[in-house]
């Protein structure tokens, strides 16, 4: 089964440390991206010169940002609508909207229940009002909890709340803070990221103005988490992702597993029998009409260790042996006694998987294999 990824690239403003595709822009090209999202979903005129001949299965949609919640509850809606209508997507989809808890949730609700979200992803990244602040995120931390309570008032309990640690200001002890607010509000899916300083971003051009941690107590905040989420029942499954059992995000597993997915939107991506291809950083040029790019060839071996050890489950080795090559292998047998000593690695002979010191330093690792 495939998933279908939806791209929104609007925001009321932009937050500082954010590098994804997004922008502000006014309420008719809003409806015209709209119109336009909803031709491609019914048509698949565009991107059809990259599907197979058989028709692909569908068993998530994701609608992600930029802000989805920006969007009228009827765009919402319609969008979603036209998907389970025109795609073959099973009726107990995993439907997952984007939302900012700043946004007038309590408008899109109704619209929501009525074209079956059933989960919601909240851009919390702190529970600390100024560090919120200094992330550019306007709403309080009053305000988190009355959506979460919304949401689960109105049957819709399966919540992620995502969170940033090495931020400014942030403590051991604001982090704490943090984390004892995700306890309070019993959500049963979070994802932690460390804050990386992108170019091109506000943060970028103006870091000298900010309190940031450093690397090692970036480092120090992501353990501080894996603790107290091992502790309070949750399931590490992905480097940056904590879930109750059952509750992973089962459209994001799959691009770690490599699975098909298909983009729609401007700066969407897509990964359809081991083909790439994507629609251009250009909210015009979608509205326009513009194909999607090719971009090449994908799901080799390289990319199959890389994704598979952001997982716990990480590899087996006989599996990878069987789909590409026992070069692969031989190469990781030779690295792991000396990683595995070292407290990177858990190895038993069979199965590779990285530990959550080795997860800090995973890119070096992964190189380091291949």
């Amino acid at each position: 089964m495939a998933g279908v990824y939806i791209h929104i690239p609007f925001c009321k403003s932009k937050c500082p440390y954010c590098d994804f595709y997004s922008m502000r822009c006014d309420s008719e090209t809003i409806e015209a991206y709209t119109d336009a999202v909803v031709d491609e979903i019914s048509t698949l005129n565009r991107c059809g010169k990259f599907l197979p001949q058989h028709p692909l299965n569908f068993d998530t949609l994701y609608l992600g940002g930029g802000t989805p919640s920006v969007l009228h509850g009827k765009q919402l809606a319609k969008i979603v609508e036209s998907a389970k209508k025109e795609l073959n997507i099973s009726d107990n989809a995993e439907t997952t909207i984007e939302c900012n808890p700043g946004s007038d949730i309590e408008h899109l609700i109704p619209y929501f229940k009525s074209c079956g979200v059933n989960r919601i992803s909240l851009g919390m990244q702190s529970a600390v009002d100024n560090e919120r602040k200094l992330l550019g995120r306007s709403a309080s931390r009053q305000r988190i909890l009355q959506v979460i309570d919304l949401l689960k008032s109105n049957s819709i309990t399966n919540i992620s709340l995502d969170i940033m640690l090495g931020i400014p200001e942030q403590t051991e002890e604001t982090l704490a803070e943090t984390l004892d607010f995700i306890k309070k509000c019993d959500v049963p899916h979070i994802s932690a990221y460390i804050l990386k300083i992108e170019e091109g971003t506000f943060f970028a051009s103006h870091k000298e103005r900010y309190n940031l941690p450093d690397d090692d107590k970036a480092c120090d905040f992501y353990l501080q988490c894996c603790d107290f989420f091992k502790e309070n029942g949750y399931k590490h499954y992905e480097i940056s992702n904590f879930a109750r059992i059952g509750c992973e995000s089962h459209h994001n597993t799959k691009y770690w597993l490599l699975e098909d997915y298909l983009g729609i939107g401007a700066a969407a991506h897509s990964f359809i029998d081991k083909k790439r291809f994507y629609f251009e950083n250009d909210i015009k040029s979608f509205i326009d009409g513009k194909p999607p790019v090719f971009d090449g060839q994908g799901g080799d071996g390289d990319e199959y260790v890389m994704l598979r050890l952001r997982l716990k489950e990480g590899l087996n080795m006989s599996e990878l042996s069987q789909l590409y090559s026992v070069d692969y292998e031989k190469k990781i047998l030779k690295k792991a006694p000396f990683l595995k000593e070292q407290g990177f690695i858990n190895f038993d002979g069979k199965n590779l998987s990285l530990t959550e010191k080795g997860f800090l330093v995973s890119n070096s690792i992964i190189n380091e294999f291949l």
